[in-house]
């Protein structure tokens, strides 16, 4: 287990010889208080802000906390916690973001890098797990994506350690100044497979009666091209919960595979919550599907997916479907799409 820390910039730092506030820097005023006084989900606001999150997670903790400052959380906190064990198909890193004043914290958990993906896709472990969760239904145990539950439970013990302290207005990072007072919004994030493990996180503290104290701040959990994580029966006993049925929000944009994995030959998977997809065209848009994407049925397409990459690129064949199939996922698709119309970039320019 490795954890590292870090404190964002100021403005200051980030704007030399610029003004420090202007009306495109940070990208959002008063950050932190919008996101305490988000109520209704899916935000606007609050999608643009985790998907960069989650896109910028690919990187390290100094990066993580620099593009949150840029959006509006100047000199906050950020926590990285990484395991790796590669016989067991684990490669779990987590970064906890807490605003200066502490009031708002993000978990976001990195995907799997892109140039191992189609390795991640063929050789981990996509098998179903036994675990027992407060659900209906589930008394003998309901069935899990194992890769991402071990994945999730590697590193979760930490992370529920520093949102006890955020909880108790402690800084998640030691020796940094406290906050002004304790934690009031949690949100979950996370793309690709960081998306899979935010969807089981929340599932945690949801069914864990010892998270209570933290599902009260919970406000809501986005993911971005995220795998189906749960077995059909225990999908529909999330999706009549009443905070996974309508607080966990997933974005699917365009023709990204990634939302019908695993395969079929994995063992019967099944999404919950809201669904969100992006179509392109001059209706450009986020619409809401009632009936979620369903599981990919021929693994021959997964094989395809890998050569798609590169084909998207090549003009001659960019309009094959399987050519976007993985270009789709990339998480910059997903951030400028979750982007405000009057916001220029995640940077603030």
């Amino acid at each position: 287990m490795r954890v590292t820390d870090t404190i964002a910039p100021t403005y200051q730092r980030l704007r030399p010889l610029k003004q420090l506030i202007t009306p495109t820097f940070p990208v959002y005023r008063d950050l932190a208080d919008a996101l305490v006084a988000s109520e209704a989900h899916p935000d606007p606001r609050v999608a643009h802000v985790l998907a960069t999150c989650a896109g910028y997670a690919y990187s390290d903790e100094s990066t993580v906390a620099t593009m949150m400052a840029r959006l509006g959380l100047e000199e906050n906190r950020c926590l990285r916690v990484t395991e790796v064990v590669d016989a067991m198909f684990i490669c779990s890193t987590t970064f906890v973001v807490q605003s200066r004043c502490g009031s708002v914290v993000v978990v976001c958990y990195r995907g799997t890098e892109l140039g191992n993906f189609i390795n991640w896709l063929t050789d981990a472990d996509v098998h179903p797990q036994k675990v027992n969760f407060a659900l209906p239904g589930g008394a003998g145990g309901h069935d899990v994506h194992a890769g991402f539950y071990r994945n999730v439970r590697a590193t979760r013990y930490e992370v529920i350690a520093a949102l006890e302290r955020a909880l108790a207005g402690q800084s998640i990072v030691a020796g940094a100044p406290a906050p002004e007072g304790p934690l009031k919004a949690l949100f979950v994030t996370g793309h690709s497979l960081g998306a899979a493990m935010a969807a089981m996180l929340g599932v945690m503290l949801v069914t864990e009666p010892a998270y209570a104290p933290l599902l009260a701040k919970l406000r809501a959990v986005y993911t971005f091209g995220q795998p189906m994580i749960a077995a059909p029966d225990l999908a529909a006993a999330c999706a009549s919960e009443p905070f996974l049925g309508t607080r966990l929000i997933r974005y699917v944009y365009g023709e990204d595979l990634v939302a019908s994995l695993p395969p079929a030959v994995s063992g019967d998977f099944a999404h919950f919550g809201q669904e969100y997809q992006w179509t392109d065209g001059q209706d450009a848009a986020w619409r809401r599907n009632v009936k979620p994407i369903r599981q990919l049925q021929s693994s021959l397409f997964l094989a395809m997916a890998g050569l798609g990459f590169i084909a998207h690129k090549l003009r001659r064949f960019e309009h094959l479907a399987f050519a976007r199939a993985i270009d789709d996922h990339a998480p910059q698709n997903y951030i400028a799409a979750l982007t405000p119309p009057h916001v220029r970039s995640e940077f603030g320019d």
